[in-house]
């Protein structure tokens, strides 16, 4: 398998740092995001509009292009900039599920995904549901007109600037049937349908969300009725390979973060860079973060292959990439010392939005057990 970027796609990895970092210095850019809405709507028109990003992985019949080595390269733009628009939740967790449909509401959709319309958030979790999604409890009751949905969800990243949420919801009756689960399109702006936004420790915005006799139309539906746990389970394959490319850029900026500082940083008269011992732990940071890249770029190759052999890569890749962040994070801020969790330097902040990833999509156990299994 190849698991170098030929030099098509090194070109637009580099025209896509440069755009998400040129002219956006962090500090100031972190203080705009903390004091407005969460997010840029004109970065995200532009990535749409002027280098095309929002069509990466979409269907070719939509003019869509690339695959996975694509989307790592996104991703890992992404991580490097620290960029909180939802790049992953709407092209690279909820284009994939509707493109399955081939309907014409939701070709309509991933058409606005790549216009920079369509924001797309996934209404998944709920109270004691991590690992198991036959655990979800969130309802959806046949009706004369299409759907009824009643239910309650949390940690919705995204919701507060979504244009749609996708929906995981069962059908009346079959409470913990693997079969009785589904997906469904909702409008943000639906009667019955309540958001409670907050910010969360890495400063991303997420909400949860309430919906209360919630009314959808039959094309709402995604895929077969009742075979959701199916897309639920690809989703979080696909969830896990995007984050864990963004992962990579934000400890690739952790490293060079960590150098830099070693290097100007002076204790006894000489720089600490110059000391063996921390040589030696910067030198293990990096080849974390090549293990994390390795395995990333193996989860994000492999999406479409059987779910097997994707799931797989992507256990691999969660468990590689949250070991990875743990040892990263946690030395580079000691290695900067008090400084390192200060929101002046850019440190505290990469280092935020790595312990969220290493707590995202499953728990330890769970993605043990499967690699196990395979």
């Amino acid at each position: 398998m190849e698991f170098e970027l030929n030099d098509e796609q090194r070109q637009f990895k580099a025209s896509l740092d440069r755009f998400l970092e040129t002219g956006r210095a962090f500090g100031a850019d972190k203080l705009d995001l903390r004091q407005g809405d969460g997010w840029r709507p004109q970065v995200w028109q532009d990535l749409a509009s002027q280098l095309g990003v929002l069509a990466v992985g979409l269907p070719d019949r939509l003019g869509g292009f690339g695959g996975g080595v694509e989307q790592m390269v996104v991703m890992e733009s992404v991580g490097r900039a620290l960029a909180p628009e939802p790049v992953a939740e709407t092209l690279l967790q909820a284009a994939p599920l509707l493109a399955q449909s081939e309907s014409p509401a939701a070709d309509a959709l991933l058409q606005g995904i790549a216009a920079g319309s369509v924001r797309i958030a996934l209404a998944i979790g709920e109270d004691g549901v991590r690992d198991d999604f036959r655990a979800i409890a969130c309802s959806a009751r046949d009706t004369d007109a299409g759907w009824q949905i009643d239910g309650a969800k949390q940690i919705v990243v995204g919701a507060p600037w979504a244009t749609h949420l996708l929906v995981a919801a069962r059908h009346a009756g079959q409470a913990g049937d693997a079969t009785g689960l589904s997906l469904f399109v909702v409008a943000a702006d639906v009667q019955g349908l309540e958001l409670r936004p907050y910010r969360m420790l890495d400063e991303r915005w997420a909400a949860d969300v309430s919906l209360d006799g919630v009314e959808v139309p039959r094309e709402a539906l995604i895929g077969v009725e009742g075979d959701g746990l199916a897309l639920l389970e690809e989703w979080r394959d696909r969830a896990i390979a995007a984050a864990s490319a963004e992962a990579c850029g934000i400890l690739e900026r952790l490293v060079e973060e960590t150098v830099a500082y070693a290097r100007q940083r002076e204790q006894f008269g000489q720089t600490i860079g110059s000391f063996q011992a921390l040589q030696h732990r910067m030198v293990d940071m990096h080849l974390q973060l090549e293990l994390a890249r390795s395995a990333a770029l193996l989860a994000c190759q492999t999406l479409d292959e059987p779910a097997d052999v994707r799931g797989r890569a992507a256990s691999a890749a969660r468990l590689t990439v949250a070991q990875a962040c743990r040892f990263v994070g946690q030395n580079a801020v000691q290695i900067h010392g008090g400084m390192g969790m200060t929101d002046e330097l850019a440190i505290g902040h990469f280092f935020k939005r790595a312990t969220v990833i290493e707590h995202s999509f499953g728990s330890e156990g769970f993605h043990l057990r499967r690699r196990a299994a395979g």
